[in-house]
């Protein structure tokens, strides 16, 4: 269900709310990005295949500017995310896959949990990829003006993928603000991190599961992953333990922490005692507490946010188990 270009025949009451009020300075704007993207070496039949006839998308100023503002607890967060019907098709994919699991993890030293984790968290194992055109998202934002400079370069990379012959302009499909394929990955990302994991010429994360899981994988290595390390585990903390020491800037050798009297959840530690640990509290001093490592980071590298990586971190240990 690809959204159509839209053709706003009453563009200023539909984009009243809008940085720009007429059609006509978006023409002026894509005739900018033309202008550029022919300077950058990008092919007219591709610029005219991709920004021909294209207007603003009402769908996507209407997204981006009604996001839901809510604060979740780290409790909320985990129940709404991991779930029985997330880890039963995990488990599922991780089995269907586990040849090209064990093969990417090989190349790029990457483990199949941590991959599947954010495949899961990202598109639920490629089942919800988002239905925008990337170009078509990316150029309305980019010309809306509320976050151009963000979302400018990201449209010239766009141009620049589809100029390589990676994808078509209909297959280019993503999020409201352009986040690509199974890994929803910025065009900017992808253009630093997917891979041709099948060798075919192009770097499919729409439906080419391999490239998929290799771009993931990749995108971890390139951030600092740590082969044959895993990323942290749930731990007790010690009678009188001060919060005031938790944190990912705190690092200590995992050993110190033990010395102070933290234990692991489940009985044994899962790195050895010189590894670089940090104690995070996502709900504070009362709630759930974890031992992170160094891979931990390059999680969040993908997605800065502790929630996000203790997610990803704890689903794909499930996925696996």
């Amino acid at each position: 269900m690809l959204t159509r270009r839209v053709v706003l025949a009453a563009a200023p009451a539909a984009l009243a709310t809008g940085s720009h009020a007429a059609t006509d300075s978006f023409a002026d704007f894509l005739a900018g990005i033309r202008a550029e993207a022919r300077r950058a070496g990008i092919s007219p039949r591709i610029l005219d295949s991709a920004l021909a006839g294209l207007a603003p998308d009402p769908k996507v100023l209407e997204r981006d500017r009604h996001q839901p503002e809510f604060t979740m607890t780290w409790a909320q967060y985990r129940h709404l995310l991991v779930t029985d019907k997330r880890i039963t098709a995990g488990r599922a994919a991780v089995r269907d896959n586990r040849n090209l699991l064990l093969a990417v993890q090989d190349r790029f030293g990457v483990s199949p949990a941590v991959i599947t984790g954010i495949w899961g968290l990202e598109s639920s194992f490629g089942a919800q990829t988002g239905d925008f055109l990337v170009v078509d998202a990316l150029a309305t934002l980019a010309w809306d003006g509320h976050r151009a400079s963000f979302f400018r370069p990201e449209l010239m990379a766009a141009l620049r993928i589809l100029d390589h012959g990676d994808v078509a302009p209909t297959g280019m499909t993503g999020s409201y603000a352009g986040a690509m394929g199974q890994p929803q990955f910025m065009p900017t990302s992808y253009l630093r991190y997917a891979v041709d994991f099948t060798g075919d010429g192009r770097r499919n994360i729409w439906t080419n599961r391999a490239d998929v899981l290799a771009s993931i994988a990749n995108y971890l290595a390139r951030c600092g992953w740590r082969a044959g390390q895993t990323w942290g585990q749930a731990v007790i903390l010690p009678a009188g333990f001060n919060p005031a020491v938790a944190g990912r800037e705190n690092k200590q050798p995992l050993e110190a922490w033990a010395r102070q009297g933290m234990r692991p959840l489940d009985g044994r530690w899962r790195a050895t005692a010189d590894t670089p640990a940090a104690i995070v509290l996502p709900d504070g001093a009362t709630g759930e507490a974890f031992a992170v490592y160094p891979n931990f980071s390059a999680i969040r590298r993908y997605n800065p946010s502790d929630f996000y990586a203790l997610v990803v971190g704890l689903l794909g240990d499930d996925l696996v188990a």
